[in-house]
């Protein structure tokens, strides 16, 4: 065994609260009292442009990218049978919770709606295969792969096929229309099927287009594969003050990047533009930088205890949210449900505010959330998945 794997893990405080934060941030944005009655930066662009809640999931994807880079360090970056079973264990493990997750949504909500528990758990036909869980999968199974089949030096290059081979098929293919013309809903219809994808809606249109389709994966790899060679620049260099202006760089050179190539490809989560990945990685390092240089440097850590609760545990409190958010939607007393009588019966009726009411609702969910991420805190518990 190489010195590289002996040595103890040391987690970085600043990329836990990084992390923290997205997930956090992904509690909150995912559950509103009502999707009625939002405030803006708590909701998606409705199609081209970027909000704050556009930012909580690249942000996790870079993060995961750096976390990569520091899994794989530990095995010199060399592919073993192992190490390939171990990448392709967990790919499969966090695919599959994604779609346990969708199975038991449509559960819950089936017999919340009348149906039988045979009826309702016989939803196979129509589940969503693809989401937020399956695209960390498959990000993870292939920027490991990439990443450990090609030498590190070569992933710029990696990443620039990617990023301009979609840009291309975007620009060709009516790539950034909302219509089910677009290559990525063609694509998507014929590979997953309408019945087993997300249908958004612009502007009252309904389509089936999903922003966790199949070929928005393709940058959404490139993407992670930014996170993993930033935090390869950063761990070059043992002096934190280095690793804080090597970020900082990073993050102003793809933020100019991205906004300048913005007027070819506009900037587009639901699509994931090469534009999006790249603005949303130069944001996410310039913030890594930043709290570094508050928390590592300056000593400032007090407030962040909160955020750390969910970073060390990230995609169990992740899980955690959506599984909760279920049940609150759908366990009911006297026919009305846990978020119901939260949000309705006491919110809404105490403040008569349903934007403010909606707010605090997530707010609270998000505490219901942390009192449990704390106590695994607390006792350093650690689920790995």
């Amino acid at each position: 065994m190489s010195e590289a794997v002996k040595k103890p893990k040391q987690r970085m405080l600043a990329l836990d609260i990084l992390r923290g934060i997205t997930i956090a941030g992904m509690i909150l944005v995912n559950n509103p009292g009502s999707w009625s009655n939002m405030y803006a930066p708590l909701a998606h662009a409705p199609w081209h442009g970027l909000t704050p809640t556009d930012l909580i999931f690249p942000f996790f994807m870079f993060i995961m990218g750096i976390s990569t880079f520091i899994s794989l360090r530990k095995f010199e970056f060399k592919l073993s049978l192992p190490l390939f079973v171990k990448i392709i264990r967990r790919t499969v493990v966090i695919f599959a919770i994604g779609l346990a997750i969708a199975w038991f949504s449509k559960l819950c909500y089936g017999m919340a709606g009348g149906k039988s528990f045979l009826e309702a758990a016989n939803s196979f036909d129509t589940i969503r295969i693809l989401g937020v869980m399956p695209r960390l999968a498959l990000c993870y199974g292939f920027a490991s792969l990439i990443v450990l089949l090609l030498r590190c030096k070569h992933i710029l290059w990696v990443v620039a096929t990617l990023l301009i081979g979609y840009g291309v098929l975007l620009l060709c293919g009516n790539g950034l229309a909302f219509s089910e013309d677009n290559i990525i809903s063609i694509i998507d219809r014929a590979v997953l099927g309408v019945d087993h994808m997300y249908k958004d809606t612009v502007d009252g249109v309904k389509l089936a287009l999903d922003p966790e389709g199949l070929l928005s994966t393709i940058p959404s790899i490139a993407h992670v594969l930014i996170g993993f060679w930033a935090g390869m620049k950063m761990m070059e260099v043992k002096d934190i003050n280095m690793r804080v202006n090597r970020l900082f760089i990073i993050g102003a050179v793809l933020m100019f990047l991205g906004f300048l190539f913005d007027y070819a490809i506009p900037i587009n989560k639901k699509l994931w533009t090469p534009t999006f990945a790249v603005v949303t990685c130069g944001l996410a390092s310039t913030l890594l930088a930043l709290l570094i240089w508050i928390i590592d440097i300056k000593g400032y850590k007090k407030w962040c205890r909160f955020f750390e609760a969910f970073g060390i545990n990230p995609l169990f409190m992740y899980v955690l949210g959506g599984v909760l958010g279920i049940l609150f939607a759908t366990i009911k007393f006297d026919g009305t449900s846990i978020k119901t009588f939260i949000y309705n019966d006491f919110l809404l009726s105490m403040l008569g505010d349903a934007t403010l009411a909606s707010c605090l609702y997530a707010i609270i969910f998000i505490a219901i959330n942390w009192c449990i991420g704390y106590i695994l805190y607390k006792n350093k518990i650690y689920i790995k998945i």
